[in-house]
């Protein structure tokens, strides 16, 4: 008599279905900010994108976005600066992709130790940059190692930002390189800075061919 008056004990959810019902509630918190970032931005213009630090992959990350570009169908085109002598994996793979390349090819300024050589050369392949940044024709541009063309002199800053500020407006144009000059840090509208924790080359493995150039 005394058990059938006694009420069922509801149960309780285990440890595994509080868990999950946690999460899912983290998620969806989650999912409604996300959305409503995403609903919130509505405007679009040319991205200035900047690749500093000093660590590796910066360069990588540059031809990584160019590449997204022409798989999406997009023209791209590429000045590099300083590394140009070494033989590019990239540069062989985009070029047969439709990707223009303008190419500084004096190598590391350390091996040269020709400022005028330099510089000459820095002008050259600025001004086929300063073509492709007023060719609305060019939907991404990467300026790949740039900043050591400000930071060393070889290249006037101001005219380097005049003609970022009066590029396409739906242009994108990506920059990469140690040492980004503050002023062109604050024009980007996108600024990611890559550090070094560690670098096989510092434990004497010299650089490949196919995984770092």
């Amino acid at each position: 008599m005394t058990d059938e008056l006694t009420p069922t004990p509801t149960p309780q959810p285990n440890d595994e279905q509080q868990k999950a019902d946690r999460h899912k509630a983290r998620q969806q918190k989650l999912k409604q900010a996300v959305d409503a970032r995403v609903a919130a931005a509505t405007d679009e213009k040319g991205i200035l994108l900047v690749l500093t630090g000093n660590g590796k992959g910066k360069s990588t990350a540059g031809f990584g976005t160019v590449a997204r570009a022409v798989g999406h169908g997009k023209n791209a085109a590429v000045v590099q600066f300083i590394k140009g002598s070494w033989d590019c994996g990239e540069r062989k793979l985009l070029e047969n992709a439709g990707v223009q390349f303008e190419v500084m090819g004096t190598g590391f300024t350390w091996d040269t130790q020709d400022r005028a050589k330099d510089t000459a050369a820095a002008e050259k392949a600025w001004q086929a940059a300063e073509a492709w940044l007023k060719d609305d024709r060019i939907d991404v541009l990467l300026l790949d190692e740039l900043t050591y063309m400000v930071s060393f002199h070889y290249l006037d800053l101001d005219k380097v930002i005049t003609a970022l500020q009066n590029r396409p407006p739906m242009q994108h144009v990506i920059i990469t390189g140690r040492g980004c000059h503050r002023q062109l840090i604050d024009l980007a509208d996108t600024v990611s800075e890559i550090n070094n924790v560690k670098h096989a080359f510092d434990s004497g493995i010299k650089a490949q061919s196919g995984f770092d150039y």
